[in-house]
């Protein structure tokens, strides 16, 4: 496999084409007590640059993301989204439905399909329960799926699964809703979500509302307040939450030291990064890396 070096020194593996039927953008496969994972890939952190999801029916095999760690649940539904970090801590066989997409996928979906809660994935979040009636529901729609990828003969096939992801994605986005409590937006709805987008872009660059109301032609109040009406917290915040959960993310899965990660993340003044980060933490950068990697080992 092919790995691209990430930004921060975190490895990104990049998305790959199913070999046997030669798409793209999209791969999907059942998974049936049997993994094939390297050795190699077992402790060693890294980006996937594509959205992954997993049906899992049965298993609990054990991994982290982002500095969390999951034992895999029977009926249970996984998503990841391109920026987080994963750590497979141990794999044991487990059935289910594995499927991806790379980052064109959803820009051919169009604007609604690129905006559901499971896309955007705006709590970090990276697992959703299931009970009976959305399993036999989510089943049904891998299954159908699953039936058309390797149907090479079917006229309109492409169509076909897209349309199939669409009906899956906007269903576990109502689920995502339900499971996260995102609460609803506002008149100017579209307002929170293109913030978080500018601050995905550019929070190792622009540290201050200010920069951020610039981008969108807004005044610093009125996004502040728009923010804060569509999400329960002020736009600092956010900033703030998204700029220590990269720290968090470098403490944990790199070397580098406090002074390297903070001018990597914008910091002019390590010492200042320190104190942003235990305002923020509670904690000093070293003490949240000896903390977090003691509770891991």
């Amino acid at each position: 496999m092919k790995i691209e070096t990430e930004e921060h020194n975190i490895p990104k593996y990049p998305f790959e084409a199913d070999m046997n039927s030669g798409n793209p953008m999209f791969r999907i496969h059942r998974i049936d007590h049997k993994t094939n994972y390297k050795k190699t890939e077992f402790l060693v952190p890294h980006r996937k640059d594509y959205y992954f999801f997993a049906f899992v029916k049965q298993g609990n095999s054990r991994h982290w993301i982002d500095m969390k760690p999951y034992t895999l649940q029977p009926n249970t539904f996984y998503f990841t989204t391109p920026h987080q970090v994963h750590l497979k801590e141990e794999t044991k066989p487990f059935t289910g439905v594995g499927f991806s997409f790379n980052s064109d996928f959803p820009e051919l979906e169009g604007e609604a399909f690129k905006v559901l809660p499971i896309i955007q994935n705006p709590y970090n979040g990276h697992e959703l329960k299931l009970n009976p009636d959305d399993l036999t529901f989510v089943e049904d729609i891998l299954d159908k799926t699953l039936i058309e990828y390797h149907n090479k003969e079917a006229d309109w096939q492409n169509n076909m699964i897209s349309a199939y992801m669409r009906v899956l994605m906007i269903y576990l986005s109502r689920l995502y809703n339900e499971q996260f409590t995102m609460k609803e937006a506002g008149p100017n709805r579209d307002v929170l979500k293109r913030f978080t987008n500018h601050i995905e872009e550019s929070f190792a660059q622009y540290h201050e509302v200010n920069d951020y109301a610039k981008l969108m032609n807004l005044s610093p109040g009125h996004l502040s307040e728009l923010v804060k009406e569509q999400s329960g917290k002020p736009a600092i915040t956010h900033i703030h939450e998204r700029i220590s959960l990269e720290a968090k993310r470098l403490l944990f899965h790199t070397e580098q030291s406090a002074k390297e990660i903070a001018f990597s993340l914008g910091f002019e003044d390590a010492s200042y990064f320190n104190r942003f980060f235990k305002r923020i933490n509670g904690q000093t950068p070293l003490q949240y890396r000896q903390q977090i990697r003691e509770m891991y080992h």
